[in-house]
C-alpha cells in the first residue's frame, strides 16, 4: 500500500502535464540493502536505469499539424539512459524525470 507521501507526490505530478513527445518518468528506487540485510554503501549503488510513466504528452506533430500519438502510456514500465532527461523536484521532495519519447530506450513488458 502507498504511503501518504507517495499518493500525495503522484496527484501533484497528475497536475504537471507534458508537453508534445515528452514523458515524466518517475525512477525507480535504488537497492540499498541486500537480502540478506547488509546495507550497500551510496556509491557503490548502479544508477537505477528503469522507471514507471506518470504522465504522458499529446504527441509530437507532423508537417500537417496532426498529432503523431505517443507511443508509451501511463503506468509503463521503460528503460532509460543512464544520463539524460530534466530533473522536476514535485510536492514532498520526490524526483521526477522528463524525457523526450524518443530518449527513452525500450519499453519493459510485464
Amino acid at each position: 500500500m502507498a504511503s501518504a507521501a507517495a499518493l500525495a507526490a503522484l496527484a501533484s505530478a497528475k497536475r504537471l502535464v507534458p508537453l508534445f513527445d515528452r514523458v515524466l518518468i518517475q525512477r525507480a528506487e535504488a537497492v540499498t540493502k541486500t537480502k540478506g540485510g547488509i546495507v550497500i554503501p551510496e556509491k557503490a549503488q548502479g544508477k537505477v536505469l528503469t522507471g514507471t510513466v506518470v504522465a504522458v504528452g499529446p504527441g509530437s506533430r507532423n508537417s500537417d499539424g496532426q498529432h503523431i500519438p505517443v507511443s508509451v502510456q501511463v503506468g509503463d514500465q521503460v528503460l532509460l539512459p543512464e544520463y539524460g532527461g530534466t530533473k522536476v523536484e514535485l510536492a514532498e521532495n520526490k524526483e521526477f524525470q522528463l524525457f523526450r519519447e524518443s530518449d527513452i530506450l525500450a519499453k519493459i513488458e510485464s
